[in-house]
């Protein structure tokens, strides 16, 4: 696997479109910090790290769905940063997604944080990804 943060991603888009309640996934330290984010951020309903003895382990992560129409707390999921061309923001230039609306998460050196934390505290950083 070449990017495993595009698996990561890819992951919950199938998960979504086919209405799964739960999906599971390979972990690393970002994905547990991109999960993190998502969760706080109210996108995903729970998750949980299973670390397997010398392994990274792995994360469940329960999605969030409307009770009434059955939609998705997440509408898309885009990856902007890829490993043949990286995008990195200065503070000045953060991305805003959907006019505020949305999140971009961004890999800083104040950790995994999202636009509106990284405007907060002046950082900048590679823009990882683009959620609504």
């Amino acid at each position: 696997m070449t990017d495993p943060i595009a698996d990561y991603l890819t992951r919950l888009r199938n998960a979504i479109k086919a209405k799964h309640r739960i999906v599971e996934l390979p972990a690393s330290n970002i994905k547990k910090e991109m999960t993190r984010v998502l969760f706080e951020k109210g996108y995903i309903q729970n998750y949980k790290f299973e670390d397997v003895e010398n392994y990274q382990g792995n994360i469940k992560i329960a999605l969030k769905y409307n009770p009434e129409t059955k939609k998705s707390a997440i509408v898309n999921l885009t990856r902007i940063s890829k490993p043949g061309l990286r995008k990195y923001a200065d503070a000045e230039n953060l991305p805003r997604v959907l006019n505020g609306l949305g999140i971009a998460i961004l890999s800083t050196s104040k950790g995994v944080i999202t636009d509106k934390e990284a405007r907060r505290m002046n950082v900048g950083g590679e823009v990882l990804c683009h959620v609504y």
